[in-house]
């Protein structure tokens, strides 16, 4: 008994529980192959169990169990990040039906020329990458980057890093991406102070990896578009306008920025102050661009409303995962705020003197290097954290930039265990080599990067 109330209740314990924990989960999810939702809820139930937490709190009764910590843990996050990631989903989807991206990716190219086209990728890419994930973006754009690297007789890393550069760091540091999203959910963020950080820390990150980097690299590492590489498809003339594609990908953003600055500038209570909240609340901005899209992009262009009802179920697929995923690790953040060890986490942080921002980025960079997947570093990450930050009464854009930190070491060196990595490797006709040296490096500087502009702008927030 002496030794269960020490893991219980003494700090040293209850550390000593997380360790395990977390080493477990990782032994699941690589050993074992276990899928990381059933991981999560496996390890999250097994460290309340052995915390002392009783059955009836973690899971209630046959009666009653809407108060149990297991729904309010899966609740809590998907209430708010649900309607954000599907919603952000489906716009993504009708802009690459559209053939949104090739069209902004041949005006830039057009507007550029052809001797900064690595330029226009790069750009594609961080524009481009706001609504979509990251795999569609590199399935979509793929072909203009070998049609521009087949005029240019140059490598074909010149091309294709800066725009997975911009794809990477859209999908980890800006919603809708469901990691952003979701730390920003679980640490009680609004998405309006998202962006603004999201933007101070990504752009310079993505500077120095999808510019400077790439162009370094693609200059020494010659290797040329793979031989059966798909060829960029002509302009048609079905394709949208150039300003209807920007307008449906800045919409979204530019409203919720309205809402989170409209609350803190306007008069309360105000008519334009009621306006701003209602459009900039990120459900409704996005419900609005979905709409526009399915108007502009869908119907005035003929797509059918049995073909649209198609095209918005396939893409809605892939985020139930996701959303399981995040839910889990909700879940596994609850259970460590429930049994105290959120407090023995921060207490210990408190006497090392180690800031909580560089250990939100150095517990997220463990956990991508260990398992590869960037939302599950993010949602772990931020479940060990979240009861510390509770404590520390943080303002708005400092819980923005502790984000920021977390986003930046969930990309990290990019391997073998990354999807990314072989999606990388197979479009590009890159050996295992070559993508370790050029998107695994890629992958480092926009970490580093984001994560050194974060603990730049904490200084000053």
């Amino acid at each position: 008994m002496a030794a269960v109330d020490w893991l219980q209740q003494s700090t040293p314990g209850l550390l000593l529980l997380a360790l395990v924990a977390i080493a477990v989960l990782l032994l699941l999810i690589m050993k074992f192959g276990m899928e990381p939702f059933i991981a999560l809820l496996v390890v999250g139930l097994l460290v309340a169990l052995a915390a002392g937490i009783s059955v009836q709190d973690l899971v209630g009764t046959a009666q009653k169990s809407s108060n149990s910590l297991l729904e309010k843990g899966f609740g809590s996050i998907l209430g708010h990040i649900a309607v954000i990631i599907g919603l952000g989903t489906l716009l993504g989807a009708i802009l690459e039906k559209s053939g949104g991206a090739r069209v902004l990716t041949r005006a830039l190219l057009r507007l550029f020329g052809q001797k900064r086209a690595p330029l226009a990728m790069g750009l594609a890419g961080l524009i481009f990458g706001i609504p979509v994930f990251f795999d569609i973006g590199v399935f979509v754009l793929a072909p203009l980057v070998f049609a521009a690297a087949r005029q240019d007789k140059r490598s074909v890393l010149l091309f294709a890093l800066p725009l997975i550069g911009g794809l990477s760091m859209t999908h980890a540091f800006l919603p809708p991406h469901p990691g952003p999203v979701t730390a920003a959910g679980l640490l009680g963020v609004d998405l309006g102070w998202i962006i603004v950080m999201g933007l101070a820390c990504g752009i310079p990150a993505w500077f120095a990896a999808s510019i400077l980097f790439s162009t370094w690299l693609g200059n020494r590492m010659h290797r040329p578009v793979p031989a059966e590489a798909e060829l960029a498809e002509q302009d048609g003339e079905s394709e949208p306008a150039l300003s209807m594609v920007l307008l449906l990908i800045l919409v979204p953003l530019l409203l919720i920025l309205f809402g989170t600055f409209g609350n803190l500038l306007l008069p309360k209570g105000s008519t334009i102050g009621e306006v701003a909240t209602f459009l900039g609340t990120p459900a409704v901005a996005l419900t609005i661009s979905v709409l526009l899209a399915m108007w502009l992009l869908g119907f005035r262009r003929g797509m059918g409303s049995k073909e649209l009802s198609t095209l918005t179920a396939a893409a809605l697929r892939p985020v139930a995962m996701i959303l399981l995923v995040v839910g889990a690790g909700a879940f596994f953040g609850a259970v460590l705020a429930a049994t105290g060890i959120g407090k023995a986490v921060a207490g210990s942080l408190d006497a090392a003197g180690l800031p909580v921002l560089l250990a939100a980025y150095v517990i997220s960079c463990g956990l991508r290097i260990a398992q590869g997947s960037a939302t599950v570093a993010i949602t772990t990450t931020t479940g060990i954290l979240a009861p510390t930050v509770s404590e520390l009464h943080y303002s708005q854009p400092q819980l923005a930039l502790l984000v920021m930190a977390i986003s930046s070491g969930s990309i990290i060196a990019s391997h073998v265990n990354d999807g990314g990595f072989w999606i990388v490797s197979r479009y590009f006709g890159l050996t295992v080599k070559d993508t370790l040296r050029s998107w695994t490096v890629l992958e480092t500087v926009l970490s580093l990067v984001g994560f050194g502009m974060a603990a730049l702008l904490s200084v000053f927030v």
